[in-house]
């Protein structure tokens, strides 16, 4: 109650009629005070505005028009938001992205390790298996063979790697009847066979008896069962034809019947021999639609 009382007596008390005009504003040396600080204060106002105006386009966050920004798009970003920061990200993530693509096509093989560019041009563009038996050096009758899938982007990949053998005497540019040494080149492979059943063969196999072998090899290791399976390899013989057919196109002397057969445990006489398993594998994986091959020789020969 006492505070009531003290704001009644201290309010102003309120203007008489006689100090406004006709309009209803005030008059007398206070009022004309108030009506000059009016354009001060507005002036005030004006002036804070373009200041802050200023800023803002100087600062990029000014829009001018619909639909115009002042700056690009990244700058006329929200001002509690540094401008830079997007930037950077796209940045960063561009960086990222560039090496990984690069990666891909540096891990593309569009020739293979080992093999020279010669015998690389020579390699039809339509063959898209490659079977690559590289042997230890010109006299050695041990090999590795690897069977290689080119893509349909031209890029090759490898297989895995199977142990092998070759002739007693190693390799020759110049296969002779005899002379116990395997060519060295590049040959098309289309016909299969053997004295087992055909197991899964898309190439043309020949199930037959006479595909029989006896005797001891070079390391006194027993020969039967080689022919068991075989993969006729087209060195001086007639394509389409079982790997019996003796039928030499450049003539006996320059030798024949060099095939892919059962590895037993030894040097061959021309031959390039396997395990079985990796036969079997083989012969089932060969496909007459992807022009199969095989490039053969010493591992110098082949670089070369």
């Amino acid at each position: 109650m006492s505070g009531s009382h003290r704001s009644a007596s201290h309010r102003r008390p309120a203007a008489a009629p006689s100090d406004r005009d006709e309009a209803g504003q005030p008059q007398g040396r206070a009022a004309a005070r108030r009506s000059r600080r009016k354009p001060k204060a507005r002036r005030a106002r004006k002036f804070t505005v373009g200041t802050a105006t200023l800023l803002a386009l100087a600062a990029g966050w000014f829009t001018v028009g619909p639909g115009r920004n002042f700056q690009d798009a990244t700058a006329s970003a929200a001002p509690d938001r540094e401008p830079e920061v997007v930037p950077m990200q796209a940045a960063e993530a561009q960086h990222t992205e560039a090496p990984a693509a690069d990666r891909s096509d540096r891990d593309k093989i569009t020739s293979i390790p080992g093999i020279g560019a010669d015998w690389m041009s020579k390699v039809p563009a339509g063959t898209r298996q490659l079977l690559v038996a590289s042997g230890k050096d010109k006299d050695s009758s041990d090999n590795t063979v690897t069977l290689w899938t080119r893509g349909d982007d031209g890029s090759w990949q490898a297989g895995q790697a199977w142990p092998a053998h070759n002739a007693y005497k190693g390799w020759t540019a110049d296969h002779r009847s005899g002379d116990l040494r395997s060519p060295i080149g590049l040959f098309s492979l289309t016909d299969a066979g053997g004295r087992k059943a055909d197991p899964g063969s898309k190439l043309p196999y020949d199930e037959n008896k006479k595909f029989v072998m006896s005797g001891r090899g070079f390391n006194n290791e027993p020969l039967a069962g080689s022919f068991d399976y075989v993969v006729a390899i087209n060195y001086n013989r007639v394509e389409g034809t079982s790997p019996l057919d003796t039928t030499y196109p450049q003539g006996a002397a320059k030798g024949g019947g060099i095939w892919l057969h059962l590895d037993h445990g030894g040097p061959t006489h021309g031959c390039v021999s396997l395990t079985e398993d990796h036969m079997v594998e083989l012969i089932r994986t060969l496909d007459p639609a992807l022009h199969p091959m095989i490039l053969m020789g010493d591992a110098p020969a082949l670089a070369a």
